[in-house]
């Protein structure tokens, strides 16, 4: 059975609606006191909007592509498959962390990787002419480039420059939810 749906809108939502509680949190400084109730509030936030949004996004493109074969005239979204798989995992244990008050420290490490992958997804949407999901990528690359020095030093500069950059993505992230509901619901064309 093919289908030319794929659940983009989802996980962009999610990505976008946890870039702007952290992200937006951060750079207002609100609450100011980031007390263990605040954690597990942003802890869930986390957990299920980002994460379970972007989880259950990547496993249903995989799974489309895989075993259902409902996406194989776009291969392309098999990064789209792999990232947001990737980032929802990730999410779910960022989550997990601060609803624990855990430290972060480690995080750093964990950046690393994710740099990598969004090096990836940037490359290979330009090579693939879709290029208002490779500005996603640049945004998210911005992000890990400052989340190694914001984890490893816990400064706030460098604290401030990732959150600055996720609220820019969350714009960006809410910006291709609508073009991808809006294309796929009513037939548009925005780009995406």
């Amino acid at each position: 059975m093919v289908s030319p749906l794929p659940p983009l809108a989802i996980g962009f939502f999610g990505l976008g609606v946890g870039y702007f509680v952290v992200g937006g949190s951060y750079l207002a400084n609100f609450p100011k006191d980031k007390d263990e109730s605040v954690n597990r509030t942003l802890g869930q936030w986390m957990i299920w909007m980002p994460g379970f949004m972007q989880f259950i996004t990547g496993t249903y493109i995989m799974l489309g592509l895989t075993i259902f074969s409902a996406f194989q005239s776009s291969p392309v979204l098999y990064m789209a498959g792999l990232a947001f798989t990737a980032y929802g995992v990730h999410w779910f244990a960022m989550g997990i962390s601060k609803y624990r008050s855990s430290d972060t420290r480690v995080d750093g490490f964990m950046a690393i990787a994710f740099l990598w992958i969004s090096i990836t997804g940037a490359f290979i949407f330009y090579k693939a002419g879709d290029i208002p999901v490779m500005v996603l990528f640049i945004i998210l690359t911005l992000i890990y480039i400052f989340d190694i020095p914001a984890s490893f030093t816990q400064k706030r500069t460098w604290g401030m420059g990732k959150a600055t950059f996720q609220v820019i993505g969350g714009v960006w992230l809410m910006y291709l939810m609508f073009a991808a509901a809006s294309n796929f619901a009513l037939g548009l064309h925005f780009p995406l």
